[in-house]
Order: structure tokens, then C-alpha cells, then sequence
């Protein structure tokens, strides 16, 4: 899984960069190899937000797209927060095709009629 940073208001230090891949690790085992992952991480400026540490993170796959995004008083947190949110997802999304597969698998075939 090919990964692609973007840094508003925040510089994308190495450690940040070691943290996504530790964090994403676990979903770039579960999707495809030609999967393709922005994460956007950013610093909200305006004193009166209290969690103004915001990581977004779009994950391609093929034929579907997930996004998810959250924010916090700290870079790490956000990272675990939407590192878990997408783990969700792409567990849900695996599911689902697997469940059509199996369906499809299980259908009796028309033309044999």
C-alpha cells in the first residue's frame, strides 16, 4: 500500500511518518497491494478549538473508497483515533464482499435450467 503525506499548518516529521506506518500496518495486510492511502494532518489555528490536531486519512481501493477523520489534542491520538476508524471500515468493507461472494457462490446458476 502506497502511502501519501500532506501537512497544513504541521511539518510531517519522520516520527509522524513512522507512526502512520506502524499504525497502518495492520490495514495494509488486509487490502491490496495497489491500494493507495493520503493522509492529511493539520493544525487547526483558531484558539477557541480545543482538539486542534486533525488527521484525515482517504483510502483507494478498487471500486470503493474510504475516508474517515478526527481530530484531538494531540497528533498521536488523532493517528490511533482515525488509524482505528479505518481499520473499521475496511473490516466492514471486507465483509461485505466476501458475504456477496459467498451468496453469488450459492445461487443456483440460471442457464442450467
Amino acid at each position: 500500500m502506497r502511502i501519501d503525506f500532506k501537512g497544513r499548518n504541521v511539518p510531517v516529521a519522520e516520527e509522524l511518518k513512522e507512526r502512520v506506518d506502524k499504525r497502518f500496518a495492520k490495514i495494509a495486510k488486509q487490502v491490496s497491494e495497489h491500494a493507495y492511502m493520503e493522509i492529511e494532518l493539520r493544525e487547526e489555528r483558531n484558539p477557541s478549538i480545543r482538539e486542534s490536531q486533525v488527521a484525515e486519512v482517504t483510502l483507494y481501493l478498487k471500486g470503493v473508497t474510504l475516508r474517515a477523520g478526527e481530530a484531538s489534542d494531540n497528533m498521536a491520538h488523532s493517528i490511533n483515533l482515525v488509524a482505528d476508524e479505518l481499520a473499521r471500515q475496511v473490516k466492514r468493507h471486507r465483509d461485505k464482499r466476501r458475504k456477496r461472494r459467498e451468496a453469488a457462490k450459492h445461487q443456483p446458476d440460471p442457464a442450467v435450467s
